[in-house]
């Protein structure tokens, strides 16, 4: 019988197998980069919202458990009374200052009419002994005094500049409210499937990372509750104490004031660029009483919640450098819109939490060494 001839360009079983094996392996990593960019793609216009589902979730977790055990396990009725309480407290003070704008805005067009038709009156006494600048501000000021066509001609340069902002500002502010509406709707499937999915995620962390990974995933989640209640529990602090000052001193408009400075706690030096102004109208509406008491109540009562309450609590999750919280702020609005005020810090503070914790570990000395 004559030997079985084999064309010698003609690969082994073998080796043909595990080429087939390899070019499946290309292919269904292919189609897995694929989907997982697909369902990018598909959640990229809801991230936002996600986010802050899952932090608000995170962070409110010891009390959804509570009332989940007052409610006798009731996971959906616990669920759904959570998810309302959150609407009600990130929802409620828009609904405040959208009414109370709705009620003072014939007051405001009025006043804005008579400004634009009297002209301003003339500059205080004041104004003329501020340093450096006082002569040429009396003269500035006093050149509009009572002239309405000279102020309408000076301020119909920013006329376009302003209108483009309150339009780019309102449709933030409308992004912003219903990313927040989202972000509450997807906070009660988080409530409902919370357990299943943390079960989950750390099996995953764990499997990933090992011991380490169970560990970073626990030092994310004790960061997160520091920083949200640091960040905006202050926020809530000082624009409620805001707000109740601007209402003892008469200032128009105070629950959009308490509003403003709820945005602006995180800024560094934020809550005196809306108390501040407060004081000088009412210094100079005349009512100099008034300025002094806004002004004691802007450093004393709304600043020492920032600088007293808010190291207690956010130190307790992470030390976050002074320059992170302040790219967390601009860079979180840039990214998320008005969210990412409390977005942004609160991801780098986990970011910042997370590299502490390893590069703690890859300094630490091996054992007998």
């Amino acid at each position: 019988m004559a030997p079985r001839v084999t064309d010698p360009a003609t690969p082994p079983p073998q080796q043909q197998s595990a080429q087939t094996t390899r070019i499946e392996q290309w292919i269904t990593l292919t189609v897995l980069v694929v989907l997982i960019a697909g369902c990018y793609l598909v959640l990229a216009p809801f991230l936002t919202a996600v986010l802050w589902a899952i932090i608000l979730c995170c962070t409110t977790w010891p009390v959804f458990l509570r009332l989940k055990h007052a409610t006798h396990g009731r996971t959906v009725l616990s669920s759904l009374l959570m998810t309302l309480a959150i609407a009600i407290v990130l929802l409620a003070p828009f609904v405040i200052v959208g009414v109370t704008l709705a009620e003072s805005a014939n007051q405001l067009l009025e006043h804005g009419k008579k400004f634009m038709d009297e002209g301003p009156p003339e500059p205080p006494a004041w104004v003329a002994q501020l340093p450096l600048i006082g002569a040429r501000a009396q003269e500035y000021w006093s050149g509009f005094a009572h002239n309405s066509a000279a102020l309408m001609e000076e301020l119909r340069q920013f006329i376009t500049p302003l209108r483009t902002f309150a339009l780019a500002s309102g449709g933030a502010i409308a992004t912003g409210l219903i990313q927040l509406t989202l972000s509450v709707l997807v906070a009660f499937f988080l409530y409902r499937d919370g357990e299943a999915l943390a079960a989950r995620l750390t099996a995953t962390a764990s499997r990933l990372g090992g011991e380490r990974g169970g560990r970073l995933l626990g030092v994310a989640a004790n960061t997160m509750r520091g920083v949200v209640y640091g960040i905006i529990g202050t926020a809530i602090a000082q624009g409620v104490i805001a707000g109740i000052g601007f209402l003892i001193a008469g200032v128009p408009a105070a629950p959009l004031l308490g509003l403003a400075t709820f945005f602006l706690s995180p800024v560094p030096i934020g809550p005196p660029l809306v108390w501040a102004p407060a004081a000088i109208w009412l210094f100079y509406k005349g009512s100099t009483g008034w300025a002094i008491f806004m002004v004691i109540w802007g450093l004393v009562a709304v600043s020492s919640v920032d600088n007293v309450i808010k190291p207690l609590i956010i130190s307790r999750g992470s030390n976050l450098p002074f320059i992170l919280v302040m790219l967390g702020v601009l860079g979180g609005v840039v990214a998320f819109g008005f969210i990412g005020v409390f977005l942004g810090p609160t991801l780098l503070a986990i970011g910042f939490a997370l590299l502490q914790d390893w590069s703690a570990e890859e300094h630490k000395p091996a054992a007998g060494g």
